[in-house]
């Protein structure tokens, strides 16, 4: 799924869109123990309780892909009698009112979710009907010809409220407040199936994350099937150790800012694309040779990156091995941070033997938050 797919799923999330027939939940606390299980129709909750389950739904596709939001494609065998789509698909097709499918499901989520405190599985079901759209991009709501029928899965932590004084408007005094336990935001979630061309895809599913670096493999593996992908940080890890390795001792100021450069103006070439940019390995070994990687050095490539990375050639999202926000160049007591787009300002010299970092400087310095003065305005 990209960006696009994902916004029209998650705008069916709102009051005069919404099409979800019913809703169940699991409440689990800290021991594992289900403290209640509950299946309603989700048209029949009030008002306000209706609009806080929306929102929790909305932020459970709300995210950056290959951080947050992920894409998963299940392995064939789990396609077969058995596997973990196949359980999808009974459980989708239930429409949630099989309770022993329910049950099950719950009981995997339990057995696989790492979390020491309270919380609360929601999972919805839904059918919305894909309108056409015209060569414009504007929908025709009476042109609609498919429908996506799915379901929706949170996972939210439920914790309780702060301590504190509290007004109590009915007797017209400060006290005490009352501490309960609160449902927060989801950490985990997937929609399923996929949301693909606006059409239905039963072959792939959307999990979301709240913490890039808190993929749950186990969790992923149990209930999706097939090995998790790398997270965010640990694509970032293993390309840096891939880039360090190779350039080895001809690493220098001017290959590095080259690489992050390159990076960057892959984003900027690529950022309306509707896909993710990925970078496979022979991607990266260019991009080091189009930064100034020497021949020789770009020798051990290969065999640096199956080092690292494994022989398999798992792409790198450049979202998440480039930094988009700023350029940090670290030193022995001092350390420089420039705009992503501006490290023309920093260059490196060699000045009376010494290697040295030269920082143009046109208009003003602040020096702890004070004004001073540059040989311009002298």
């Amino acid at each position: 799924m990209n960006k696009a797919e994902t916004l029209e799923i998650k705008k069916q999330f709102t009051p005069d869109r919404c099409t979800i027939d019913n809703i169940c939940g699991c409440y689990v606390d800290h021991e594992k123990n289900k403290r209640l299980s509950f299946r309603k129709a989700f048209g029949q909750l009030p008002d306000e309780e209706m609009f806080k389950y929306l929102d929790i739904f909305q932020h459970t596709l709300a995210g950056t892909f290959g951080k947050n939001l992920i894409s998963l494609e299940f392995p064939l065998d789990q396609e077969q009698p058995g596997g973990t789509q196949d359980f999808l698909l009974k459980l989708r097709d239930s429409k949630l009112e099989d309770d022993a499918l329910l049950d099950e499901f719950y009981d995997k989520i339990i057995a696989n979710y790492e979390n020491g405190e309270n919380y609360y599985i929601i999972i919805v079901h839904a059918v919305y009907d894909i309108p056409g759209i015209t060569r414009d991009g504007i929908e025709m709501e009476d042109a609609s010809e498919k429908i996506y029928d799915y379901m929706l899965c949170s996972i939210c932590p439920v914790k309780r409220s702060k301590a504190g004084l509290g007004y109590n408007e009915k007797d017209n005094v400060i006290e005490e407040r009352y501490c309960d336990w609160v449902v927060e935001g989801p950490t985990k979630g997937f929609l399923f199936p996929a949301f693909i061309e606006r059409d239905m895809d039963i072959h792939n599913m959307l999990y979301f994350t709240k913490k890039p670096d808190d993929l749950q493999p186990v969790f992923v593996e149990a209930m999706f099937g097939g090995r998790a992908p790398m997270s965010a940080p640990e694509q970032k890890d293993i390309f840096d150790a891939v880039v360090q390795n190779t350039i080895g001792d001809d690493a220098d100021y001017d290959i590095m800012k080259n690489v992050h450069d390159n990076l960057n103006q892959m984003i900027e070439d690529h950022k309306d694309d509707p896909e993710p940019l990925e970078l496979t390995k022979n991607d990266v070994k260019q991009l080091l040779s189009d930064s100034g990687v020497s021949e020789e050095r770009l020798g051990y490539f290969d065999e640096n990156y199956e080092k690292c990375a494994g022989e398999e050639d798992c792409p790198f999202l450049v979202d998440n091995i480039a930094n988009k926000k700023k350029f940090d160049i670290a030193a022995p007591n001092i350390v420089i941070k420039v705009d992503a787009d501006r490290t023309d300002l920093v260059e490196s010299r060699i000045i009376d033997g010494r290697q040295c970092l030269v920082i143009a400087v046109d208009d003003h310095i602040e020096v702890n938050g004070i004004n001073v003065r540059t040989f311009m305005n002298r």
